[in-house]
């Protein structure tokens, strides 16, 4: 399964499960906020991760630190 395939999976659960994946992302985000810390980075990519599987996005979004 290539990265289009994932992104293409994902958005259509988000689209027929998105209250769920969108608290789903969140409780990932808490856990790695306790276990790492970086509560605002962490917020940050959680942010993006809705965005991007909610979005109708072409492109995967840039590596980090680009």
């Amino acid at each position: 399964m290539g990265f289009g395939d994932f992104k293409d999976k994902l958005q259509g659960l988000s689209e027929e499960h998105g209250d769920k994946v969108e608290q789903g992302m969140d409780k990932a985000g808490d856990k790695a906020k306790e276990k790492y810390g970086h509560d605002e980075q962490v917020d940050q990519a959680v942010e993006k991760g809705k965005d991007y599987v909610g979005g109708d996005e072409e492109q995967p979004p840039p590596p980090p630190g680009q």
